[in-house]
């Protein structure tokens, strides 16, 4: 062997990086502007002397104190209801675990109108659930008793939560999902051996391994429910301080006061943004 073959190659310290190709530099550069020409267009059509003007108005408050309750509210329903999902989905070991993995992550790719009809043949008061629900507590229902009425979630502020979280959840479960099946079972299987019960290994050692993850999941959740419009408006309806989301009033906004709206969009583009940054150590590489 001689003695070129022999000796290594000095280590700089740094990765070397490959050269880009002048057409991948370009098609790179095209998606970015893609992308980015419509936001900066966004950012510069802000009327910034009645910025504060725009924000402060009584339909945009009413709009985001209902936007922060139902983001809210759907946010905690898919971290109750997904984080039993994911478990199962992750652990358990179930002949129809792909299907049913494809079914609660239907929603991301469905569009949301379609989201929002299906949401209306399920709930509303002669769908699947919703009309025997709304019987059940109707007068003379075996529910009556309950406090509020029939049970009806159309055009309601419940409905635009239920059409938030039927859209998140996918989020959330996804997130949490990827995150259980990565952990070091071994722990797991320790503190089973020394006499834990399942529920409290879940409890004390399956939880905080996977709480990063549970944190990304519950914020992801978040801010694709602030920002749901489809399946809100075809399944909650437009209703004024009941289902008038910040979206849905960007949407009206823009026909009668375009500032307002573009002031609104900016406050949901800036949110996104945070979450993004929020996250970046998370879904995104570093250099």
């Amino acid at each position: 062997m001689s003695t070129l073959e022999a000796t290594p190659l000095p280590s700089t310290g740094r990765r070397s990086r490959p050269a880009v190709p002048a057409l991948v530099a370009v098609l790179a550069a095209a998606a970015v502007a893609l992308v980015a020409l419509p936001l900066v267009g966004l950012v510069r059509r802000v009327t910034w002397t009645t910025l504060a003007e725009d924000l402060t108005s009584p339909a945009a408050l009413d709009a985001l104190r209902l936007s922060l309750i139902t983001s809210t509210t759907a946010a905690a329903l898919a971290v109750a209801l997904g984080l039993p999902l994911a478990w199962v989905l992750a652990r358990a070991e179930l002949p129809f675990t792909s299907v049913l993995r494809a079914l609660i992550l239907l929603p991301l790719v469905l569009p949301p109108v379609v989201g929002g009809v299906a949401l209306l043949a399920a709930f509303s008061r002669d769908g699947l659930v919703g009309g025997p629900l709304h019987d059940l507590t109707a007068t003379g229902g075996a529910l009556a008793w309950l406090p509020g009425g029939p049970v009806q979630l159309t055009f309601t502020t419940a409905g635009a939560v239920l059409a938030e979280t039927f859209v998140a959840l996918p989020f959330f479960v996804l997130t949490v999902e990827g995150s259980l099946r990565s952990v070091d079972r071994r722990y797991e299987e320790a503190a089973a051996c020394l006499g834990a019960t399942p529920a409290r290994v879940l409890r004390r050692v399956t939880l905080p391994m996977v709480a990063p993850a549970v944190a990304a999941g519950t914020v992801l959740a978040w801010a694709r429910a602030l920002g749901e419009f489809g399946a809100t408006l075809t399944f909650a309806g437009n209703v004024e301080g009941r289902t008038r989301t910040l979206p849905l009033e960007v949407y009206l906004a823009l026909q009668d006061d375009p500032g307002r709206a573009v002031a609104l969009s900016l406050v949901l583009l800036v949110v996104s943004l945070g979450v993004l940054v929020a996250l970046r150590d998370r879904w995104l590489l570093r250099s």
